[in-house]
């Protein structure tokens, strides 16, 4: 398989700079890299994002995610591999990525009770723009159809 295009981010001056940035950001908000992976990785898996599904793989690994993690982590209820933390992350995950799903509130206030239960200002601030910053990779990645493997320079 072969992208349609050069990804858009490294065409256009300073927009690579400007997402690395916002990575760096989300990584100093004190969420464990591990937690991060794992959202990356389920939004990835719903928007059926081939590229960040294995690049989140791969990162997932490189954090020290053990495999019965990464396996399950599509089936993340129902499997015992998860902190309540994490749960509450990938729930939040989950309704962040699936908006146009429901009508209402994007995320219901009981979700966010229990995420700002177990994580601080600043660590949900980090988890959103996570979060938001998987999606638009996402949405990058599927339009131009980078496929699995590739990497963005």
């Amino acid at each position: 398989m072969q992208a349609r295009m050069k990804n858009p981010a490294m065409i256009l001056p300073g927009a690579m700079e400007a997402i690395q940035g916002l990575i760096k950001a989300t990584g100093k908000g004190g969420v464990p890299q591990e937690t991060l992976e794992l959202i990356h990785l389920r939004a990835s898996q719903i928007n059926g994002c081939s590229a960040c599904v294995d690049g989140g793989g791969r990162g997932a690994k490189k954090a020290g995610m053990t495999d019965e993690r990464l396996w399950s982590v599509a089936a993340w209820r129902e499997a015992p591999y998860y902190t309540d933390a994490e749960r509450a992350a990938l729930a939040l995950a989950e309704e962040m990525t699936r908006l146009g799903d429901r009508s209402g509130d994007a995320v219901c206030d009981e979700l966010w009770d229990e995420v700002a239960d177990h994580y601080d200002e600043q660590q949900l601030a980090a988890l959103i723009l996570w979060i938001a910053t998987t999606n638009f990779f996402n949405r990058l990645n599927a339009t131009i159809k980078e496929p699995a493997g590739a990497t963005w320079g």
